[in-house]
């Protein structure tokens, strides 16, 4: 069947009030229920009892299934009729956790919320499902019927059985029912924890004066100004400020806030040490108990009792299957074998990281004596790595930043990845004829098609790039909908994808200009949606980013940042915004020689944050909130190389961890970058652009999703085992020695 732009399925935002996606995230699940009552109905009762008023021909035909036995081609149809089922609950539940990430407000809000208890109490009755369980094992146990099965649909039974055992399928009933009120639970904790970081982020706001403005650039005063009507809109919407009070306020009115092109604004090149100290601490002890602001319900957004329950009903669910702790749980779905394994990784990269973190430390506290810091401070880290930056390497973002506004960069993005893999991209504006227009939740948002090199069409993808309120922080990928077909109801549907930044928007009449790290990030997110939208497997479960390991499935983004370090890439995603002129080659050398600038620093940090995490998981009992702020100090005891201020609430803010999907599993950024890093020494050995050695990584691990174990994946790309040599070469780590050879083959083996 060939593609069409219909196969796309794409969203009518202008039909997606709250209700109305409550209303259909409800009857979907009121019709999957039905489903699942028709099998418990077939398998409690003889089929001859099961009625035609009990059993709809939408659903299963009792008169094929016998009550005491059925097919594993019967149970093969039940399995993908469910699937299908599903579909409309994933569409809709998954458009309105979209919209409450990208335009929340208290609407938004109360129906997501409203929803979660039931959604969490039907995923763990389908978890629990035992007629719907024996069908997989049915599937199973006829070994000559599932040696016929594609390898996709094979491994997606295999993931699924093990789902069901993580849902706690073989406990007793009154265990089951403990499971499931944890699950409810979690996921209610988990919300408010997104909350509570939400709305602490957005509380803050403080008017400057003209003396706290020394060192700002042009483009961090149109930020701070562009803060300040907000502000000002806030205010006098809420009754803070009357319409006389506004007018009498100035025009530009400079306010910071902790937005983060805001923060990162303000603790780059704010020359005031004062300012810079009050905004850290304020970004530091979001949601803590040094937060005093409340949400509209004048609730405290203090998460630290949200931390404590999260984490002790984590061990719950894990003492209930029989795990010995969190980290256990969630190991067992990933490439590492376990928590040892996992420690081991990070404590030897450490180090191998802290000779160059403290040359880092070393190189930051001699300049910052110069600018008459006799002890440096983290609210003084940003400030002076740019004075660094600035001195040793001639380079300053805020110089480099007009050579990467975001239409060129994209178009350069676009550019790189066509010369990749042989695809193409192609923007559908929104202003086209009525058939042709793409409806978007927001101004803001551009849509994409994407086609092969023969013009089949193979997916589609949102950008939604610039920070705003009701946004929450950060950039991630969302694979809202996968590749998936059903040749029962001739229904097919390509992927797509939402991409999602908090970039700095376009100010002044200008288009948004990117720092360097912006870029990475842009490139970072795109390599997931390449992920999701190259994959050929139409069998949603394992398709694109679905069932690929959670310590792998950063390989493809992280592989992708490498574009924009190198001088070939950096040719096509840069031109000065005004004149077009390439970016200079002093400013180029530049660039490229400041990659490994505090590389030891940074990975020392990425490594304090996953142990952290994988520590407070792997404790038992499970920690309360004084014994996880225990914890988070004595891995920094332990990694950091900069003392960090005793009131940081870093913690508190862990959104990855505490309302994410990384909980014992933050390591994966490292882990995959070890991935990244070897793969990516592939086309260092053969070319960065070298059409084959693209097709080979497409063809090896953006087409095949899940389909087949990560490790296999990689290996049959790169024709071995990952090895680590590369991801220190590409940290600057070379100067060190190896990580002793025992951990390094039993590290090997694994990844």
């Amino acid at each position: 069947m060939t593609p069409s732009p219909l196969d796309l399925r794409l969203v009518d935002f202008t039909d997606t009030a709250p209700h109305t996606l409550q209303n259909q995230v409800i009857d979907a699940i009121d019709a999957a229920n039905a489903f699942l009552d028709t099998l418990t109905l077939i398998e409690s009762d003889s089929a001859e009892k099961a009625s035609a008023e009990k059993i709809s021909a939408e659903k299963i035909s009792a008169e094929k299934i016998s009550a005491e036995k059925i097919s594993a081609e019967q149970a093969l149809a039940d399995v993908m009729s469910f699937d299908h089922i599903n579909l409309a609950l994933d569409r809709s539940w998954g458009i309105l956790s979209h919209l409450n990430s990208v335009m929340s407000n208290d609407e938004i809000r109360h129906v997501h919320h409203e929803l979660l208890p039931k959604l969490s109490a039907y995923g763990t009755r389908v978890g629990q499902h035992q007629p719907l369980f024996n069908r997989y094992q049915t599937i199973v146990n006829d070994t000559d019927f599932f040696a016929t099965l594609e390898p996709a649909r094979a491994r997606a039974i295999e993931l699924a059985l093990r789902s069901f055992e993580l849902s706690g399928v073989a406990l007793p009933q009154a265990e089951q029912e403990k499971f499931a009120a944890i699950q409810s639970e979690l996921s209610t904790l988990s919300a408010t924890f997104s909350d509570n970081i939400l709305d602490a982020t957005q509380a803050f706001a403080l008017p400057l004066e003209d003396s706290q403005l020394k060192g700002l650039t042009e483009s961090g005063l149109a930020l701070l100004a562009d803060a300040g009507e907000q502000y000002k809109a806030r205010e006098l919407a809420s009754g803070a400020l009357s319409q006389a009070d506004v007018d009498a306020l100035p025009t530009p009115y400079y306010v910071a806030s902790l937005n983060i092109p805001v923060y990162l604004a303000i603790m780059t090149h704010a020359d005031d040490r004062s300012l810079r100290e009050t905004l850290y601490r304020a970004y530091v002890t979001r949601a803590s108990e040094f937060d005093t602001h409340t949400n509209a319900k004048g609730n405290s957004l203090n998460n630290a009792d949200n931390m404590s329950q999260i984490l002790s009903l984590r061990e719950q669910k894990a003492k209930l299957l029989g795990f010995a702790n969190y980290a256990e749980v969630s190991l067992s779905t990933k490439m590492a074998d376990s928590v040892l394994e996992v420690e081991t990784f990070l404590r030897d990269l450490a180090t191998q990281a802290t000779s160059a973190a403290k040359a880092d430390l070393a190189q930051l506290q001699k300049y910052a004596s110069d600018y008459g810091i006799d002890e440096l401070q983290p609210w003084d880290s940003a400030y002076i790595a740019e004075k660094v930056k600035q001195s040793e390497f001639s380079l300053s973002q805020e110089e480099i930043r007009p050579y990467f506004p975001l239409p060129k960069v994209i178009n350069g993005l676009f550019t790189i990845v066509e010369r990749l893999y042989g695809i193409k991209v192609q923007e559908q504006s929104h202003k086209n004829a009525e058939s042709d227009s793409v409806s978007r939740w927001h101004d803001d948002v551009s849509f994409y098609q994407l086609f092969d090199a023969d013009d089949r069409l193979l997916g589609g993808f949102y950008f939604d790039l610039f920070a705003r309120s009701g946004k929450r922080g950060g950039a991630w990928m969302s694979g809202f909908q996968s590749r998936y077909s059903y040749e029962e109801q001739n229904h097919q549907q390509l992927p797509v994808c939402f991409m999602v930044g908090n970039f700095t928007p376009a100010l002044d009449g200008k288009p948004s200009l990117l720092t360097h790290d912006e870029v990475l990030t842009l490139f970072h997110e795109f390599g997931h949606g390449l992920h999701h939208l190259l994959t050929q497997v139409t069998v949603g479960d394992v398709a694109g980013v679905n069932g690929v390991e959670w310590d792998a499935v950063e390989l493809p983004s992280q592989f992708m940042e490498n574009w924009a370090w190198d001088a070939e890439g950096i040719a096509l995603i840069s031109s000065h915004v005004e004149t077009g002129e390439p970016l200079p080659k002093d400013k180029l050398d530049a660039l490229l020689a400041v990659k490994n600038f505090q590389s030891g620093m940074q990975t020392l940090r990425q490594i304090e944050f996953a142990l952290f995490d994988l520590l407070i998981h792997a404790h038992t009992p499970a920690l309360n909130y004084d014994g996880i702020l225990e914890t988070l100090n004595t891995v920094r005891h332990d990694i950091s190389v900069m003392q960090t201020p005793d009131y940081n609430r870093f913690a508190n803010g862990f959104s990855h961890i505490f309302a994410g999907g990384y909980a014992a599993g933050y390591y994966s950024y490292k882990w995959a970058e070890l991935l990244s890093a070897d793969a990516f020494s592939k086309f260092e050995e053969d070319g960065i652009f070298n059409p084959a050695t693209g097709k080979a990584f497409r063809e090896s691990i953006l087409s095949v999703g899940g389909s087949f174990p990560a490790k296999t994946n990689f290996e049959n790309f790169r024709g071995r085992s990952a090895s680590i040599d590369a991801l220190l070469r590409h940290n600057g780590f070379t100067d060190v020695k190896n990580i002793d050879a025992a951990n390094t083959q039993t590290t090997c083996e694994v990844i």
